[in-house]
């Protein structure tokens, strides 16, 4: 499994990729739909700035509480390119701050070091960009590293995913599937189609 040091470069990295597909979302897009069926373009991104908001408090240490509903509703506004730029980069700091992995951070279902929110964080991004890029058009190809990493983690909590219904059922892949379309399954997503 990948060094815990190397957790804030693989989250900067999932955050650059999802990024790299943002800037291509053209102004009709939006509405599109995505591999996530509740939400369009538009609610997919929200969703991805929302958990980037929440990051900065809850490193901090903040509860759930505390934070309250600053965060509800839509946070793009009228320029969402921007507004995701601004909660990346939040976020990015949050994350590459002195001693964050360490920190205990207050989440929903309990508390838990912030290195174990920080993988949570990672795979969320790292997936719903998969989503976008789906969504939009764009080019879908997971970074090989980024891939691999998420897996090892992903594999020893999978289950716990799946039975909370944070994820879907794992799709049928062949034996010789490759490493995105098996990490892709993992998360209840059929790669092709």
């Amino acid at each position: 499994m990948t060094n815990t040091k190397e957790l804030p470069d693989l989250h900067r990295r999932a955050l650059e990729s999802f990024s790299a597909s943002v800037r291509q979302v053209q102004p009709d897009q939006w509405g599109s739909p995505t591999p996530c069926d509740d939400w369009d373009v538009h609610a997919l991104v929200n969703h991805v700035v929302n958990e980037n908001r929440w990051t900065m408090p809850l490193m901090e240490g903040r509860t759930i509480a505390e934070v309250g509903d600053r965060f509800d509703g839509d946070l793009l506004g009228d320029d969402p390119q921007a507004a995701w730029i601004a909660s990346a980069e939040e976020a990015s700091a949050a994350v590459h701050g002195d001693g964050a992995l360490d920190r205990t951070v207050h989440l929903s279902f309990g508390d838990m070091p912030g290195s174990e929110y920080v993988w949570q964080l990672f795979a969320d991004i790292l997936v719903h960009g998969w989503d976008l890029a789906r969504g939009i058009g764009a080019d879908d190809r997971i970074d090989p590293d980024l891939i691999e990493a998420c897996a090892a983690w992903f594999a020893g909590v999978e289950e716990a995913y799946r039975s909370a219904g944070a994820i879907g059922p794992r799709p049928e892949v062949a034996d010789d599937a490759d490493a995105q379309t098996r990490l892709l399954a993992a998360f209840g997503r059929a790669s092709r189609g």
